[in-house]
Formats: structure tokens, C-alpha cells, sequence
């Protein structure tokens, strides 16, 4: 079995602080990856950022206290790849890879639009540039894993108030159809999809009007795999028990081989 987690962590120093590696210590995770560690790596001096028999690589934003993504890999990594080739995204830690025997695992962390127009643009500009990275990661012989905040809730059931939403950023019909090709023309699958697809699912939930309790929430967190990992999807868990940021865990487990 092959365990990868993902979690956007809002801070991984306010995660670190809600209990977040202690119960990661107990997840037996191969892979895990992080979104929005709003972190420089120098300022990441505490143990508990490089976790116990992982290899960490951090990459962070220009900007500090900003975006920023991480990998912890059980294995080591044949090739370790920061940044999928747009300068102006790059910049902003949204990133990084490591190429494992017959599988690649990502960290990614699609931005938001929600906070302005021009934001919502930027957003536009990261789809279209991210789209030719797709197609370069299909091109290789290996499987890969993309993890991480997508930043768009792709069909109705994937969040409660669908109707209310439909001109809000993360589910405009330019987004969604974006998704719709990466699950269809771009030939990748979503994983949690494979085994669970029922609805009230949601991996994120605002801060206002009692959502979490209500679960008034977004699926805005996957696990995109190719093709070749579709028949090998095990498990897929929303891991809601404790809070260690306004997103939630998603742990999915592969029928695939360990090694370095």
C-alpha cells in the first residue's frame, strides 16, 4: 500500500501549534504534502519540520508569509523538481515534485481569485500556463499524483451551496469546465471520486456562519492521478476528527509497490 496525505495547512507553523505532526507521526504516510506553509524554510528551525524518516523539501514564496508548498517522501527521491516552468507563479511557491521508482508525487496549490478581479485573472493566466504542464506530465512513462488545493469546487456535489456560488470564484463555468478537461480531453482521474462518490464531502469551510459545524463546505482539495493509478485507488478519507486548519487531510491509499 501507498499512503499520500495532503493538507492545506494555512500556515504550517499555526498547523504545527493545532497538533498537526503529532498526528502525523501515526499516519504511516508515504508521501505528504502541504500547501500554504506560509513560511520562509529558515524560519522553519523546530524538529518538528523535518519529520522522523522523511526526506523535506520545502519551496517558498518571494514574498514572505505567503503561499508556499512542501513534500515529505519516505523514500528518497530520484529527482526532486521545484516550480512547473511559470516564472510569474512560480515565484509564489505553488510547486514542487519528487520523481519516486514508476511514480511522481506533486504539490500543488492553484491560486485563489476571491479576492479581487485581478486576482481572478492571475488565476485565469495560472489555468491556461498549468494546462501545458498537464500535458508534459502525461507524456512521461511514469504515474504521477498531483495533490493539493485546486482552488475549484468541479461539480455541484462538491459543495453545499452550489447555487448561491455559481459566480463566486472556485466555481465559475470557466473553472469547472476547466476541470471538466483535465478529467476528460486531459485523460486524468479524481481519485477520491474512484471510491467515494456520494455527496457532503468537503475538504474546506469558511470561518463565517457556524460552516464547519453545519458543513457548509467545498471540496476544493484532490488527489489527480493518471490513468494508470485509476484501478489501483484503495481508500479515501476526509480526516475531520481534529482541526489543524480551515482545510481537512484527504489520505488516500494505492495498491502500489513501495521502494526508493
Amino acid at each position: 500500500m501507498f499512503r499520500v496525505i495532503s493538507l492545506n495547512a494555512n500556515g504550517i507553523r499555526a498547523a504545527a501549534r493545532k497538533g498537526f505532526f503529532e498526528w502525523l507521526q501515526d499516519q504511516d504516510a508515504d508521501v505528504v504534502c502541504i500547501q500554504e506553509t506560509k513560511a520562509q524554510v529558515h524560519q522553519l528551525v523546530d524538529a518538528c519540520f523535518s519529520p522522523e524518516g522523511y526526506h523535506c523539501y520545502y519551496e517558498d514564496a518571494i514574498k514572505k508569509g505567503y503561499s508556499g508548498v512542501a513534500i515529505y517522501s519516505k523514500h528518497k527521491p530520484k529527482k526532486v523538481i521545484r516550480g512547473y516552468g511559470d516564472a510569474e507563479f512560480d515565484a509564489e511557491g505553488r510547486y514542487v515534485e519528487v520523481q519516486l521508482e514508476g511514480i511522481s508525487v506533486v504539490s500543488l496549490y492553484l491560486p485563489s481569485g476571491s479576492s479581487s478581479e485581478e486576482r481572478q485573472e492571475a488565476k485565469f493566466r495560472c489555468l491556461d500556463s498549468f494546462t501545458e504542464h498537464l500535458h508534459k506530465l502525461r507524456r512521461r512513462h511514469s504515474e504521477t499524483v498531483i495533490c493539493g488545493d485546486w482552488n475549484i469546487a468541479h461539480k455541484e456535489i462538491d459543495l453545499r451551496n452550489w447555487r448561491a456560488n455559481r459566480k463566486n470564484s472556485g466555481f465559475t463555468p470557466e473553472e469547472r469546465a476547466w476541470m471538466d478537461k483535465v478529467f476528460g480531453e486531459y485523460r486524468y482521474v479524481d481519485a477520491f471520486r474512484v471510491v467515494q462518490p456520494e455527496a457532503d464531502h468537503y475538504t474546506w469551510w469558511s470561518s463565517r456562519g457556524n460552516a464547519w459545524h453545519n458543513n457548509v463546505g467545498w471540496r476544493l482539495d484532490y488527489q489527480v492521478v493518471t490513468e494508470g493509478l485509476q484501478e489501483r485507488v484503495l481508500a479515501a478519507e476526509i480526516y475531520k476528527e481534529e482541526r489543524f486548519s480551515d482545510h481537512a487531510p484527504l489520505i488516500m491509499d494505492y495498491d502500489w509497490p513501495h521502494g526508493d
